[in-house]
């Protein structure tokens, strides 16, 4: 990750799945952005359970406030969301969050979990659009929301990650009542992918077989600020660092 970052002009990096406490967060990003020459501000939210989950937002840029957290406050929630905001150049404040839906699975607590931090963000995200001037939230959302989102969506059409009543909270984050915009699915256009998960198992990064789940969900003055957008996965198997890869949007910002 370390040499990735380093060949990235990156001005705010946001994390999930950090599965780490402060100190080794603040020990490893202090390694890797050490050759920028800049002193990064970190801003984690932990998990309740040590090794579970967890996000960050990382930045040249100090925010002047960071809030951690959604919903009643269930330990299963923990870990999961970190909103931090930054003054732009025009004064106009941007919010930044950095989220981590659960995973799920089908008939079991975990998807009971799931569908309830769905709910949360449903009420909280047109809030923060109605609050705010600018919202980015960035992060692994454990959902593809339409079939161009997934492979082989056919074969995913009854497990989560592509269930119908998931998918339909997509449809309202990017509806009239959201009010925010699928960034690169708006750059990108109507495409296959590009996806930005591959399981470890098979040949599925190989044949290119993944998911779309990794978002940037912006409010829409901010996403006509939108120049480009990548998917940055590794050029082989055997240089992966993550199941998952990067994508970065660069914005001209005032």
């Amino acid at each position: 990750m370390g040499e990735w970052l380093a060949s990235r002009d990156v001005d705010i990096l946001a994390l999930q799945e950090v599965r780490a406490d402060e100190s080794i967060v603040t020990k490893l990003i202090g390694e890797m952005t050490e050759p920028t020459g800049v002193a990064w501000h970190i801003h984690e939210e932990e998990a309740a359970q040590k090794g579970r989950a967890g996000v960050a937002i990382v930045s040249r840029t100090e925010p002047t406030e960071v809030r951690s957290g959604i919903g009643d406050g269930h330990p299963e929630d923990q870990g999961r969301w970190v909103e931090a905001d930054f003054t732009l150049g025009d004064g106009s404040t941007l919010t930044v969050v950095s989220v981590y839906v659960h995973s799920g699975e089908v008939g079991s607590v975990k998807q009971e979990h799931k569908m309830r931090f769905l709910e949360y963000m449903r009420h909280h995200l047109p809030q923060l659009a109605r609050t705010k001037d600018h919202v980015l939230v960035v992060g692994d959302l454990n959902v593809g929301h339409t079939e161009l989102d997934i492979k082989n969506w056919k074969g995913n059409v009854k497990n989560s990650g592509f269930l119908p009543e998931e998918r339909a909270y997509f449809d309202g984050y990017f509806g009239d009542e959201g009010g925010y915009v699928d960034v690169a699915r708006t750059l990108a256009g109507p495409v296959e992918g590009p996806y930005t998960w591959w399981s470890y198992r098979g040949k599925a990064f190989d044949n290119d077989t993944g998911w779309r789940i990794d978002y940037q969900m912006a409010t829409p003055a901010l996403a006509e600020m939108a120049e480009k957008s990548a998917v940055d996965r590794a050029l082989d198997y055997s240089l992966r660092w993550s199941d998952h890869a990067p994508l970065v949007v660069d914005y001209r910002l005032p």
